[in-house]
């Protein structure tokens, strides 16, 4: 029997987390920033991911709230423990830019963050990550090559135009320029300006 209560109370508080997030986000839409902001945090420190990343926006953004980059950090965090992966894209996005921590490490749990997030399918992670590999100390163009591809299959225009230069000039390919014109055109369609610009040269 206590098992069972124990169950129903987990069940009511994480509907009412759910509830709560929802007239966050409807009042977001509606323009009551404060309001909504109030409904994520009450969400978020009943321990609900969703809010908990709605949170960390609200700060990072300053919307509802004060901007406090810290305060983002620590909610994207929280909801990328429970494995949410834009909160896990976002918080590998902070520690690289402004976490604690000796650099090391920072970008040791910052590249295992934005690996997950890219393996749940969120392109801007992928995109990130295919950059890091082919211009970082010690390129892995291969693997990056590999994130490009993902994230331009998902529609990223710039991940499209770097896996056009990756065909132009053989990074982790072999050199094939039609093969780089069929992805500058793909790229320069989507609107990016880049792509336009090498086409024109």
């Amino acid at each position: 029997l206590e098992e069972a209560a124990f169950q129903l109370q987990q069940i009511f508080r994480i509907d009412i987390s759910i509830a709560l997030n929802i007239l966050g986000i409807e009042s977001m839409r509606a323009g009551h920033c404060r309001v909504a902001f109030t409904c994520f945090k009450l969400a978020a420190d009943r321990g609900y991911s969703k809010a908990q990343f709605n949170v960390g926006l609200c700060y990072e953004h300053g919307r509802g709230t004060e901007k406090d980059l810290e305060k983002a950090g620590f909610y994207y965090c929280q909801a990328a423990s429970s494995q949410h992966p834009m909160a896990q894209y976002r918080y590998a996005r902070y520690l690289l830019q402004h976490g604690p921590g000796s650099p090391w490490d920072r970008h040791h749990k910052a590249v295992t963050l934005l690996e997950q997030a890219a393996a749940a399918g969120i392109t801007e992670a992928q995109a990130y990550l295919g950059v890091f590999y082919m211009r970082g100390l010690q390129p892995q163009e291969e693997r990056g090559l590999k994130y490009l591809l993902q994230a331009a299959n998902s529609g990223d225009a710039q991940s499209r135009y770097h896996v056009g230069v990756c065909y132009e000039q053989g990074l982790a390919v072999q050199q094939n320029l039609a093969e780089a014109l069929r992805h500058y055109r793909q790229s320069a369609a989507a609107g990016n300006r880049q792509a336009r610009e090498r086409l024109r040269a």
